[in-house]
């Protein structure tokens, strides 16, 4: 069972958004920047404030939202 203790929502902070430590910048925010920066160490250059729990538990928090409904995709 993994525990989120880096992932907060906070009402006041980016309406309540999934954010990592409190801080302004959003789970959402860390999986897509992965896309562009696959390696950590390159987002951690433009991302200097996370650490690598941060980043670990951010993509483990993106799962387990991913098991709690259908994503429809278009078949190729």
């Amino acid at each position: 069972m993994v525990t989120f203790d880096r992932i907060t929502c906070v009402p006041t902070i980016l309406n309540g958004q999934p954010t990592i430590r409190g801080m302004r910048l959003t789970v959402r925010r860390v999986i897509e920047a992965l896309a562009v920066w696959p390696n950590w160490d390159d987002l951690r250059r433009e991302y200097p404030e996370l650490e690598p729990k941060d980043i670990r538990q951010a993509l483990a928090f993106a799962a387990r939202k991913l098991d709690e409904s259908v994503q429809p995709l278009e078949a190729v």
